[in-house]
């Protein structure tokens, strides 16, 4: 990109018809000249001893086929470092520990990092894959996460996943969960806050390590894996079966009214409805209003009230 002084010199040729002798650049402009012939914005004809402008739509397309060019490029080297290094990598894995020295967690930045060296440990597991995962969760996190887990699933592994309560309003969700319990995977439910988590073969455990900003820690340290599975084994008995059958009904949908209701039978208020099922307070007062048209109760107040008589909060 040219800067200041460079944009108003290509100007001032322009203003000159585009094209400029060469021995009428003044001292001054010399470095917006000399900027502008690197960027290609001015060439030299060596045909009167002059410069000419350059349109700046060719310049940008010749760059944007180079810069893709390039692009393309370090993909290519990108998804082949992994196999490129596999020997080297498998080499560092068999070298003894120090006996005493617990290994320190490996903590990875950037969200592209992260979900590949994620996709290698799912493509490695031959045990069990356990995965906690409050939210929500995007179309296309959930078109990669079938894709993994199937393959996981079908060559024999366990695996076990936790959500959270909104998720039964997600049609990719529930598709992803059909196909998965269908093929002998376990996905269940939890209406309370938990951590984000995945376990593999309880060897290897990763969990968020910034709030802010995609980061995330691995583990191998074997008491560290021995608090967070015990940390996923008290949520996971907490947690309730899911029907997951005929996606195209939507059956979460009635499923979360019903779990709003019996907690706003049992006294809790709006925000901790909210924060209880993971949801928005926006979403949970949407769901309070059609519980009282159903209700026709007035306040919150009363409808509570209303409900614990027809016995929602047991």
């Amino acid at each position: 990109m040219p800067g200041a002084a460079a944009r108003r010199f290509y100007l001032a040729v322009l203003a000159e018809g585009g094209r400029i002798p060469a021995g009428s650049v003044p001292r001054a402009d010399r470095a917006a000249r000399d900027e502008l012939v690197r960027i290609g914005l001015l060439v030299e004809n060596p045909v009167g001893d002059s410069y000419l402008a350059v349109s700046p739509r060719a310049v940008a397309e010749q760059a944007g086929v180079r810069m893709r060019s390039q692009a393309t490029r370090l993909l290519l080297e990108a998804e082949g470092l992994p196999a490129a290094l596999d020997g080297l990598a498998r080499a560092y894995d068999s070298v003894p520990r120090t006996p005493g020295r617990p290994p320190a967690p490996v903590v990875l930045e950037g969200a592209e990092q992260i979900r590949h060296r994620i996709a290698e440990l799912v493509a490695d597991c031959r045990h069990e894959l356990l995965t906690a995962q409050p939210g929500p969760r995007n179309p296309e996190t959930m078109a990669l996460a079938l894709r993994q887990d199937l393959g996981l699933v079908r060559r024999g592994a366990s695996l076990r996943v936790l959500y959270q309560p909104q998720v039964l309003a997600e049609p990719a969700t529930v598709d992803y969960a059909v196909a998965i319990t269908e093929h002998g995977g376990d996905i269940r439910i939890l209406d309370e806050p938990f951590q984000r988590m995945i376990i593999v073969d309880r060897a290897v455990a990763v969990v968020p390590a910034a709030d802010d900003h995609p980061r995330a820690a691995f583990f191998t340290d074997p008491a560290a894996l021995s608090f967070l599975l015990a940390v996923y084994d008290r949520d996971w008995a907490r947690s309730e079966t899911a029907r997951w059958s005929a996606p195209k009904a939507r059956p979460g949908t009635r499923s979360v009214l019903d779990r709003v209701a019996r907690l706003l039978a049992a006294g809790l208020t709006q925000r901790a409805v909210a924060a209880r099922l993971g949801l928005s307070e926006r979403t949970v007062a949407g769901h309070i209003a059609r519980l009282r048209a159903h209700y026709g109760a007035q306040t919150l107040f009363q409808l509570g009230w209303l409900m614990r008589g027809e016995g929602c909060g047991e």
